[in-house]
């Protein structure tokens, strides 16, 4: 597990590749993911949007934005905990994601940039 925190915000990162929905011989490799997102300031924060970039071993580079997480902008009180699991494919074996939320603190509306820390996506088998 990768874990950063930025602005007390601790984002935490498991990643694991799945061969039963991945097809080599076509260039189509999934990796499922789940985030933990652990609201460890004093106030209540919303996540408001994502971004991320997404790169893989044969030069792909995408950049993904969109409002919340999983049709979700969760609310985070003091002390709490959000988690999701979503999947992104690549067009090779291996890659890494990275990116942030904008989260905005409800007190005051301050926009905060919290890092998703980097994380690799690695096919079992290339770890052999």
């Amino acid at each position: 597990m990768i874990s950063q925190i930025t602005s007390d915000v601790r984002i935490s990162v498991e990643a694991i590749y799945q061969p039963e929905y991945s097809n080599p011989d076509n260039l189509h490799f999934m990796f499922a993911y789940r985030i933990t997102i652990e609201n460890q300031s004093l106030d209540t924060i919303q996540l408001i949007r994502r971004h991320w970039d997404i790169f893989d071993t044969i030069g792909d580079h995408k950049q993904v934005d969109g409002e919340g997480v999983v049709g979700e902008q969760p609310i985070l009180e003091s002390g709490q905990i959000h988690q999701y699991a979503s999947g992104c494919n690549l067009r090779s074996d291996m890659g890494y994601m990275q990116g942030f939320y904008e989260m905005q603190r409800l007190s005051d509306g301050e926009l905060l940039a919290v890092a998703i820390p980097r994380f690799n996506l690695i096919a079992d088998f290339r770890m052999n």
